[in-house]
């Protein structure tokens, strides 16, 4: 059976600093109490609400959402579930991608539509000032710098109270620190899937919150037997595991996984107290390692 203290809190994952914010390490993304293809409504919209109450009531104090998701569908899930929210839950929305259909992703971080998506995320989650806001993902055809000092110009607004970055390299962190604080990076990244581990490494050393989802990455059938041992050994799931790791990886570390699922966000929690023995860490990590181009 999987790990299932009666009690599961986050709280016992230890906190992480979000600039002035302090929440507990093992967060909660909410990305799949959207529709097929993270598009449109839940096919269980009653599910969907007890899932996030439940994610507060066992201590989650930060909830990873974007406007994307749905689009706009998981931030108005959520303030339809937690508003007015609970003292002390930090909720981080993503700006920077727009949506045209399920799995369809269209870059947009251009100052004007920034601009107009932190309006809307306000609105939706009936927000005065969000707590972290996060530029979802570079644009290729927009100056980085120009979306950078566009959500800057928002934070001295008053509207956003912390700005994060999402699908980053070291550089884009740098750049972005010349402009404003960086109080997080949301990167892909599990210890089966470590391509960014010398960018975990510098925001430890910066005092920077490393966001990682997908938390068991793109699993190679050896990696998926590995874990899938530890994971019986424990008396707990491959996921527990997973989530484990990553909490010893770093002390900046912040899960985020996500389900749509009250019993799944149990399980999930577990792992917060979850103690991976030395071996099972170490022979995890020598699963995968980054390519040596990127360190």
């Amino acid at each position: 059976m999987p790990v299932t203290d009666t009690t599961p809190n986050a709280s016992a994952a230890g906190q992480v600093h979000l600039g002035d914010l302090t929440v507990n390490r093992l967060g909660y993304g909410a990305m799949r109490i959207t529709g097929p293809g993270i598009w449109g409504p839940p096919k269980d919209h009653d599910a969907s609400i007890k899932t996030l109450r439940r994610v507060v009531e066992l201590g989650i104090n930060f909830i990873d959402t974007a406007d994307s998701y749905g689009p706009n569908v998981s931030e108005e899930l959520i303030a339809e579930a937690l508003h007015p929210y609970p003292k002390g839950l930090v909720i981080a929305t993503k700006g920077g991608w727009e949506r045209v259909g399920p799995g369809q992703w269209i870059h947009n971080a251009s100052p004007k539509h920034l601009e107009e998506a932190v309006e809307g995320s306000l609105k939706r989650l009936k927000l005065d000032r969000i707590d972290v806001y996060q530029l979802h993902i570079p644009d290729p055809a927009v100056s980085f710098d120009a979306s950078v000092e566009t959500l800057e110009k928002l934070r001295e607004q008053g509207k956003i109270r912390h700005l994060g970055l999402s699908n980053v390299t070291v550089e884009h962190v740098e750049r972005a620190r010349k402009i404003t604080p960086i109080v997080s990076v949301q990167n892909r990244y599990s210890f089966a899937d470590r391509e960014w581990d010398y960018l975990l490494d510098h925001c430890e050393k910066n005092g920077i919150a490393f966001i990682p989802w997908a938390p068991l990455g793109q699993v190679r059938d050896t990696a998926h037997d590995r874990v899938d041992k530890f994971a019986k050994d424990l008396d707990a799931t491959p996921l527990q595991v997973a989530l484990a790791w990553l909490l010893r990886r770093s002390s900046v570390t912040l899960p985020i996984p996500g389900t749509s699922s009250p019993q799944h966000v149990e399980e999930n929690i577990a792992a917060a107290s979850l103690k991976l023995p030395e071996a099972a860490y170490k022979q995890l990590e020598a699963v995968t390692s980054p390519p040596a181009s990127l360190r």
